[in-house]
């Protein structure tokens, strides 16, 4: 019995040509020896990295010129599926030619993106996305191996979603800024949760410290407090500086929805809140313009002018708006 009655004969329709192309015949499988490494005058690193989740496991090679920090030659062995396969075979060519801390910023993204036929179709179904999170591991233990330092150091911020490699600082902003209230609308935005799902909820393959779920429970939250220290009153000019940024955000809208959008959408356009950022003893606001307004030539003055002034009236006078 074929591969394709196996598995009915429509998974292969999930991946790419060059993910099934690689499984069968990868390019760069195989070890560099020490004296390979010495005959290219190169640093042999060796690292190994498993993924407790499948049970697959990746090893991979580097001959680093010490001179330069260069990778010159880059090679795998994979214990595992053929995504396993096609993904660190891409992994090890990525890595050729770059300088270590180069090769730390090649992230899953990049693997699975190496991968795809077509920009806009993905290389491989949700489900082995967990494959490229394996080989972007691999690299930092490398590098760690190369510089002598913690792997850990590589990694600036808490992930939460490993597969799309989404930070919870990135994902607060994001749940915040568009008032996100589901797990499918944060997937929308990010691409968290698209894949293994495990950063979700709890029971998934992979314990996290934090989940979506968490996440959005946080800000629901954040947005009672909001509501409670708000109440029903107006906000006045000495507040704005106090609010949290849920609250900064809320209290723009409502401006704009009391007193702007009215006048924008009178003339077929639109207007919404990317961010709020402080910027010394300012508040910039950074607004995209919609429909008619974006093409509009006083969109960057007398109707930007009046948003501002409005803003500035209503709750701070150190408020500048910033159109995108």
């Amino acid at each position: 019995m074929g591969i394709d009655s196996l598995i009915g004969g429509t998974i292969w329709d999930e991946y790419s040509n060059k993910v099934t192309n690689l499984m069968n015949n990868p390019q760069n499988m195989g070890e560099i020896t020490e004296e390979d490494a010495q005959r290219m005058h190169a640093k042999l690193i060796v690292a190994d990295f498993g993924a407790e989740s499948c049970g697959d496991a990746v090893r991979l090679y580097w001959a680093v010129d010490p001179k330069t920090d260069t990778i010159v030659e880059s090679k795998f062995k994979s214990f595992g599926c053929g995504t396993a396969i096609a993904s660190s075979d891409t992994m090890a060519e990525l890595c050729k030619g770059k300088t270590v801390d180069e090769a730390v910023k090649i992230t899953n993204i990049d693997v699975e993106f190496a991968m795809r036929d077509h920009a806009d179709t993905p290389a491989v179904p949700p489900q082995k996305m967990h494959c490229s999170v394996m080989a972007y591991d691999v690299i930092k233990k490398a590098a760690a191996q190369y510089k002598g330092v913690d792997i850990n150091s590589f990694e600036q911020e808490v992930i939460v979603c490993e597969c799309a490699r989404i930070s919870l600082s990135t994902l607060q902003e994001v749940i915040r800024l568009n008032d996100l209230t589901t797990v499918e609308q944060i997937t929308d935005y990010t691409k968290a949760g698209a894949f293994c799902k495990s950063c979700i909820r709890p029971g998934g393959h992979e314990v996290k410290d934090v989940y979506l779920v968490d996440l959005l429970d946080e800000y629901e939250k954040e947005k009672l407090a909001g509501k409670a220290s708000l109440g029903n009153a107006g906000v006045s000019t000495g507040d704005f500086a106090t609010m949290t940024i849920v609250q900064r955000i809320k209290a723009v809208d409502k401006v704009v929805d009391e007193n702007i959008r009215q006048m924008l959408v009178m003339d077929g356009g639109d207007m919404e809140i990317l961010d709020i950022k402080e910027n010394g003893e300012n508040f910039d606001i950074y607004i995209r313009y919609l429909g008619s307004c974006s093409g509009c030539a006083s969109s960057s003055t007398g109707t930007l002018f009046a948003i501002e002034n409005i803003l500035k009236e209503k709750l701070s006078d150190k408020i500048r708006v910033l159109p995108l």
